[in-house]
């Protein structure tokens, strides 16, 4: 069985804004050629989880259009980080040490004072962990999930440095297919 991480096709924004959580649409066109791909690739009876964001919930109509087998479930978990006060910036309008702060302390830092990188790594490895089963499972979602579940699938489940952060992610309308790995999961408490 294997995990597929899917991302939207390319928002209708402009080129350099950060848009985390920010609901914009994305390219019909792409978002219908991405669902074409994807509805060609996956595998039969495939469990479907998507971010509540438009741009996601668009590619999975398109999909769940041509492949009726598919049913989408809406995981608020998979939206994508959210960048609270600098939602809608352009990044090279974002001041200088406020990037550095985020750097500085880049796991618990709040950068826009929502959500830190531990933060939305934690919420994509309960996904993480409940989607280690039997099934492949498809997530349409963003590209800071993706970046989240690459860290996860390499055991990683706290940052403390930014350079732990992955670079790669799928591009728009893209996906990366990994293996699904059964965990033994600790149990909580002493």
């Amino acid at each position: 069985m294997a995990l597929w991480i899917v991302r939207h096709a390319r928002p209708l924004i402009a080129a350099g804004i950060c848009y985390g959580v920010m609901d914009v649409q994305a390219d019909a066109a792409e978002t219908e050629q991405a669902a074409r791909a994807l509805a060609a690739a996956l595998p039969m009876g495939a469990v479907l989880r998507v971010s509540p964001l438009t741009r996601c919930q668009q590619l999975a109509r398109a999909l769940c259009a041509s492949r009726a087998d598919l049913q989408a479930r809406t995981d608020p978990r998979l939206r994508e980080m959210d960048f609270g006060c600098w939602e809608g910036v352009a990044w090279d309008a974002i001041p200088q040490a406020a990037l550095q702060a985020w750097t500085d302390d880049f796991g618990k830092h709040r950068f826009g004072g929502a959500e830190s990188s531990n933060e939305v790594l934690a919420r994509v490895a309960r996904v993480w962990d409940e989607d280690q089963g039997e099934h492949d499972t498809v997530w349409i979602t963003h590209a800071g999930v993706a970046r989240a579940v690459r860290l996860l699938a390499d055991g990683v489940r706290v940052l403390t440095r930014a350079d732990q952060w992955p670079v790669q992610a799928p591009g728009y309308g893209q996906w990366l297919q990994l293996p699904a790995i059964k965990q033994e999961i600790p149990p909580s408490g002493g």
